[in-house]
């Protein structure tokens, strides 16, 4: 008797990530690659120098977080001035909105800092390794002294990279100029080192190691960009109607008739090549997209050399390709920019309003109210005192909103640069004098500007007595 086969029932797992295919990226002239290089030296310039620059005889971009003091370029800002933090990342998602809604994604093609930091990491393989042939076949070859020379050199300058930029990370929290001798003399305090530390390991996996990787499955922006995306806007994009059917070219005449019939497209891979994602821009929109453009130069590249009009890929609308009216001004465009330039106007004019002091008033928690000796009334009040300009300045203090109130302080206060100086204040007053029944009265702190006399700022607050 035959045995009857028993059928494998065992459960099979399987992965949620496709297994990693490593990418070559093959490297490409044209416009659009001169106009990334341009904003990638700018950025680099940027980034790297400003931690060097000086403005008023300081750092000009200095975060410095033990003093609770945030300098940029002149201007001091305090954790008080979290609001306007606020503000500014609201403005800047509006802002992203706006471009995603107008030409997709153009930031990440261009100034992301994953593809920025990505794009000199493969420029240093590109001048370590060779060209995409050769570093295909390196991989394949077995390890050799040729090999490790050239993979050694690739990662050494990996390194460099992503240490200097560590250095300059922790240098916009800690004055850079102090920051880089102490560093090597071994004087840094110990967070410094552990923060170069973990940048400049964090620096090297993503742009790499992981480089695409952060791009498809860690940057949230790639699963949402669709939400932003419309018929009209610009994105890179095949014309499959001037590409289709896609072939490659024969010289031979008994293949003449066939090839006339064939589309633009000579299916020669060249845009999967170039592509830093490993994407083929042929199959349509996908969001592992990053809108570099590579593709639209290395596609122009072959027309050129076939004779053919460029623009086989190219920024283009859905609408556009479809024969159909692109729409520049529509609703949702119009609405993302409306928002942000009305946000960008208020943080403007809350800059532009920003004065060089600000008063905080903290009323003592222990009680409400003390009856003294003398049967009269005090409040305790701490008054914190920020004297926000790059001068120093002398101010007079005041409390104004009932008669007969004394207040024991130095009417004087000196506040040196960006100093935060705390003035306990004590408000005594006879409660017979009291005119109203309230037990609560509106009272107001006002600080003026010694020299000229002028009020600064008038913060109010409460003086509690018995009820009469």
């Amino acid at each position: 008797m035959s045995e009857i086969p028993v059928k494998d029932v065992t459960p099979k797992t399987q992965s949620m990530y496709e297994k990693r295919k490593k990418i070559y990226v093959r490297e490409i002239e044209g416009f659009f690659q001169k106009t990334r290089t341009y904003s990638l030296w700018a950025l680099m310039l940027a980034y790297f120098g400003t931690a060097w620059f000086n403005w008023e005889g300081r750092q000009a971009v200095l975060f410095d977080l033990p003093a609770r003091q945030f300098h940029v370029f002149g201007i001091t800002f305090w954790p008080q001035d979290f609001m306007l933090l606020s503000w500014l990342l609201i403005i800047s998602a509006f802002g992203l909105f706006t471009v995603t809604n107008m030409a997709g994604r153009i930031w990440c093609g261009y100034t992301c800092p994953q593809s920025v930091w990505s794009f000199i990491f493969m420029w240093i393989e590109e001048r370590a390794e060779g060209t995409r042939n050769a570093r295909m076949k390196l991989d394949k070859e077995p390890m050799s002294a040729e090999k490790l020379r050239k993979k050694s050199l690739k990662h050494l300058g990996w390194i460099i990279v992503a240490f200097w930029t560590g250095v300059t990370f922790v240098g916009y929290f800690t004055p850079i100029r102090d920051l880089v001798p102490d560093f090597f003399q071994g004087l840094a305090n110990h967070w410094a080192y552990i923060w170069i530390g973990i940048f400049t390991v964090l620096t090297y996996l993503n742009a790499g190691w992981m480089r695409e990787q952060v791009c498809i499955y860690m940057c949230p922006y790639a699963r949402f960009q669709s939400v932003m995306y419309d018929r009209d806007t610009l994105a890179v994009s095949y014309d499959y109607n001037r590409g289709e059917p896609r072939g490659k070219r024969s010289k031979k005449e008994e293949h003449a008739e066939d090839q006339n019939k064939l589309g633009d497209c000579v299916d020669c891979s060249l845009c999967v090549q170039v592509c830093p994602t490993g994407i083929d821009i042929r199959d349509g929109l996908q969001y592992q997209c990053i809108g570099c453009a590579l593709c639209i130069d290395a596609c122009d590249s072959i027309m050129e050399k076939l004779g053919k009009p460029k623009g086989l890929v190219r920024y283009t609308t859905e609408n556009e390709l479809e024969g159909q009216k692109t729409h520049f001004f529509r609703p949702r465009l119009i609405g993302y920019a409306l928002v942000m330039t009305v946000m960008l106007g208020a943080f403007a004019y809350a800059l532009l309003t920003r004065t060089g002091f600000r008063l905080d008033i903290e009323r003592d928690r222990g009680a409400l109210y003390q009856v003294t000796v003398n049967d009269t009334v005090t409040n305790s009040y701490t008054l914190k005192l920020m004297n926000m300009s790059q001068a120093p300045h002398e101010y007079l203090l005041s409390v104004e909103g009932l008669d007969g109130l004394n207040m024991d302080a130095d009417r004087k206060q000196f506040l040196n640069v960006n100093e935060l100086k705390e003035v306990l204040v004590t408000l005594e007053m006879d409660p017979a004098e009291v005119k109203v029944s309230s037990s609560k009265i509106d009272i107001d702190f006002v600080v003026k500007d010694a020299e000229t006399g002028e009020e600064i700022v008038r913060e109010q607050t409460r003086f509690i007595a018995p009820r009469q």
